[in-house]
């Protein structure tokens, strides 16, 4: 185990808990934020802006974001895909079809 104390990345653990469980894997040029809450929704993170230019700065073609996070963001100028979800089963629609 890892010790993490940033929520944003609840979304990333529950993709990743459910990919082992149906044994199916999530793309590599895929990546995601969020927290989540009890009953499914994505909260919107901190530092949006600068999460999505390191993802893509490493190399991703797609990020996971709260539909929360996209007020006011401009995504026409960036190179990645921006994907807004509001629930954590439109996360794991978007990632596993």
């Amino acid at each position: 185990g890892i010790r993490v104390t940033d929520t944003a990345i609840d979304l990333s653990v529950i993709a990743a808990v459910l990919s082992s469980n149906v044994d199916t894997g999530i793309d590599r040029d895929v990546c995601m934020t969020g927290e989540v809450g009890l009953s499914g929704e994505i909260r919107p993170v901190s530092r949006i802006l600068q999460r999505i230019a390191e993802a893509e700065k490493l190399g991703f073609s797609t990020i996971v974001i709260p539909q929360a996070n996209m007020q006011g963001l401009d995504t026409s100028k960036m190179k990645i895909r921006v994907v807004p979800v509001r629930k954590v089963e439109e996360a794991l629609r978007e990632l596993f079809g």
